[in-house]
């Protein structure tokens, strides 16, 4: 299978909220398997920003005016679509960013998964709720959910499918609009994605896509849209989080991760690498919630290790666009850098490198082996910094409360992956770890597809939640609307000293009532 032709990128490239007149400045976009270029596309400007805001926040009125049944219909239909173009799709993002090829199914599917359940489930997640009013029968109290107006999202490279529309569908069915900046090194992944979102029905300025450097294009989108919701670095992250708090409207991101495997004696070892070999190469490793740290106990820390190094030594390597592959490319010269980086300085330091550790320019100019280290110790970076590539340690431990113990020693709180003897002890050690989502015999799959619970990190990981109620919820304002009956609760309708003995006796009473 060949990457996107140029009547491919041609066409989204118009779909770009930017003038695309003559001296507009472009930027290149190579094939990351080759380093070719592809094609160029247009960098927004802060106008272009401001433009696209004002056209949205115009066509987010009649959207929010739409029965939620009627934009459920539209995701239903996207579904399909995404499905059938499922292809094409992974055809552009691995052209983009050099994953193995059942690594982009996996985002394409993810996007499918989330249009499924919230077109399922928006209607009822938004509708008005009745709750026990202040006093039962003489107040009734409802809440309403509102949406914010013009949704902001930064979305990044790693994930340039599923990141860029999966927060826009619940965002889009609270009745909002959306003006997206996708990641520089990968914008026609995300133009491509809201090309289906067109064909389903989602008019093209309620959906604005710009384009652009984040120092601009982020800083112009933080600047004017009621919301903001952003994945990427805990750094970026933070930044962001003091410019919304400057102009006090919502913010949700996930961040960094630093994330652990907690493995103890009594699992079955081979079912464990396996599934280890999955939580931590995934995409190259370049996944948030990828596990960097194996914590396992000493009684099977010998031959896991061994069983796990020879494992990832057979791993499968190559710049295609076929299945079979277990590891692509990383996506820049940047990203090779760091990983060697990280290598290189624990290894000067005394680590043991038991599989990869190597660049390998002879498969395509951005491919790392995947790579496993022992003996780590705390001054070496890869240590408690997040690598965010092909890399992995693994530490013996003398007991689950020491494995617990380390594996929160972190500021991150992302992912988690627990092994144990029986499920039930492994939801266990799980109710311990300090991190928003933890896959119990599994690393990172289960809980990031389960799209009706929440998905976050705690610590520096992240703030908010996608996923689930709280996915779609953040993008609305509750209003609370209460309505008095029978009589006013300043009394006027009561002699007053009469009223202030009565109104104690309701309070008291209120234990009785259901619900109170």
């Amino acid at each position: 299978m060949p990457a996107p032709t140029a009547a491919t990128f041609d066409r989204l490239v118009a779909l770009a909220f930017v003038d695309v007149a003559a001296g507009r400045e472009t930027r290149p976009v190579v094939e990351v398997f080759t380093g070719r270029e592809m094609a160029t596309v247009p960098v927004g400007t802060r106008d272009d920003v401001l433009a696209a805001v004002e056209t949205v926040r115009a066509a987010q009125k009649a959207w929010a005016a739409t029965p939620v049944s009627e934009r459920a219909k539209v995701f239903h239909k996207y579904r399909d679509l995404v499905l059938k173009h499922r292809a094409s799709l992974i055809d552009m993002a691995q052209a983009e960013t050099g994953k193995s090829r059942s690594a982009a199914q996996e985002e394409v599917l993810d996007i499918a998964m989330t249009s499924r359940h919230y077109a399922r489930t928006a209607a009822d997640l938004l509708k008005s709720k009745r709750v026990p009013g202040m006093l039962p029968v003489l107040t009734k109290t409802r809440i309403n959910y509102q949406p914010k107006g013009v949704i902001g999202i930064i979305s990044p490279w790693n994930y340039p499918m599923t990141l860029a529309v999966s927060d826009a569908i619940p965002a889009l069915l609270a009745g909002n609009g959306v003006v997206l900046k996708p990641d520089s090194q990968t914008p026609y992944c995300a133009l491509a994605c809201v090309e289906l979102l067109y064909q389903a029905g989602v008019t093209r300025d309620l959906f604005a896509v710009v384009p652009g450097p984040g120092s601009v294009v982020g800083t112009a989108i933080v600047d004017t849209t009621d919301y903001l919701m952003f994945t990427g670095s805990t750094a970026t992250g933070q930044l962001l989080a003091e410019q919304t708090g400057r102009r006090l409207i919502g913010f949700s991101a996930e961040l960094g991760g630093k994330n652990a495997m907690v493995v103890t004696k009594g699992v079955k070892i081979p079912e464990v690498v396996d599934a280890a070999v999955r939580a931590c190469f995934s995409n190259s490793g370049q996944l948030c919630i990828s596990i960097e740290r194996i914590y396992v106990e000493k009684a099977i820390a010998e031959k896991f290790t061994a069983a796990f190094a020879e494992r990832v030594k057979r791993m499968t390597l190559a710049a295609t666009y076929e299945f079979g592959v277990e590891m692509g490319s990383l996506i820049s010269e940047d990203q090779v850098k760091a990983i060697s980086n990280h290598v290189d300085d624990a290894k000067v330091k005394g680590a043991t490198v038991l599989a990869g550790g190597r660049a390998r320019p002879d498969i395509g100019p951005m491919f790392y082996e995947p790579t496993v280290l022992t003996d780590v110790t705390d001054d070496m970076e890869c240590a408690a910094t997040e690598t965010f590539g092909p890399l992995v340690s693994i530490y013996p431990v003398d007991s689950v409360d020491e494995a617990v113990e380390r594996a929160n020693a972190t500021e991150y709180g992302l992912n988690a992956s627990v092994w144990a003897r029986t499920k039930a002890e492994g939801e266990a050690i799980a109710a311990r770890l300090r991190a928003g989502t933890v896959n119990v015999d599994e690393g990172y799959a289960p809980t990031w597809g389960s799209t009706g619970a929440p998905m976050g990190g705690m610590g520096v990981s992240g703030v908010g939640r996608r996923h689930g109620v709280d996915g779609i919820l953040k993008f609305t304002e509750s209003q609370t609307v209460s309505t008095t009956r029978l009589i006013n609760l300043g009394g006027r309708r009561l002699p007053p000293k009469l009223w202030a003995k009565a109104l104690p006796v309701f309070i008291r009473a209120m234990k009785y009532y259901p619900g109170r």
